[in-house]
């Protein structure tokens, strides 16, 4: 089925760039805000980068289409200014993995950062205290004590993350469809949502949601083996 590899492709595409770009932001954001020592003003950054998540992906979807409206919405106004011509942002298909990817790190990176920031208060601060002992600065501590000490952590969350790799966003990307936009925004949860409930084609859906299963079962047993082979740790 043609569809199926389009949708196979969207969401190929889709889930790398979650990982490239959506897996370390969050780990460089807990860095950055425990360099914060200020607690007042660290504490008020990190409530303010999580608030997003508690909102509903209608509302979150809603405030993305207002925002990017080629006739009010705020981005276009911006660009009238500088003589470029309105941009139906949700209707073009070149900027629907833009949009997703972005409002996803909007959504996602404070609450995301919040595992990361709870193990760096468990780094041990002799450790700290030893480096600067040896003359390295705040970055050579940051290299070589506190990524380190959070490794644990990250490699965990990585393989989840791997294992979750043909799993998106299913509504976020549902209320984005567009026929316009649907070349990039078809991914194997909508396409498994509009075979099976659209068009009634139930064993069919339930077989790709199975290939979906069993991709993600693959992923996180093959990449727990190599976690543990390169670095030592995994899951289990």
């Amino acid at each position: 089925d043609g569809s199926f590899w389009i949708a196979f492709k969207n969401t190929l595409v889709l889930s790398v760039l979650n990982l490239v770009i959506g897996f370390p932001i969050p780990i460089i954001f807990a860095l950055l805000l425990n360099e914060i020592h200020n607690n007042l003003i660290k504490r008020s950054i990190q409530t303010i980068s999580y608030l997003p998540k508690f909102i509903s992906t209608v509302v979150a979807v809603s405030m993305i289409k207002e925002m990017c409206s080629p006739s009010t919405g705020i981005i276009n106004q911006i660009l009238k200014i500088f003589g470029v011509e309105p941009i139906f942002f949700v209707n073009e298909p070149d900027w629907f993995r833009f949009i997703y990817i972005a409002s996803d790190l909007w959504q996602f990176m404070g609450w995301n950062a919040i595992i990361y920031i709870a193990a760096l208060a468990g780094v041990d601060q002799a450790v700290y205290e030893a480096a600067m002992v040896d003359g390295a600065g705040r970055f050579k501590q940051t290299i070589h004590v506190t990524l380190p000490g959070i490794m644990p952590t990250i490699i965990v969350t990585l393989i989840l993350q791997i294992g979750r790799f043909l799993s998106l966003g299913f509504e976020k990307v549902l209320l984005l469809y567009t026929p316009m936009n649907s070349i990039n925004s078809d991914i194997l949860d909508t396409y498994v949502y509009r075979m099976g409930l659209q068009n009634h084609n139930f064993s069919y859906a339930a077989a790709v949601g199975l290939f979906t299963s069993v991709v993600g079962l693959i992923l996180i047993v093959g990449s727990n083996k190599i976690s543990k082979k390169i670095t030592g740790m995994g899951i289990y």
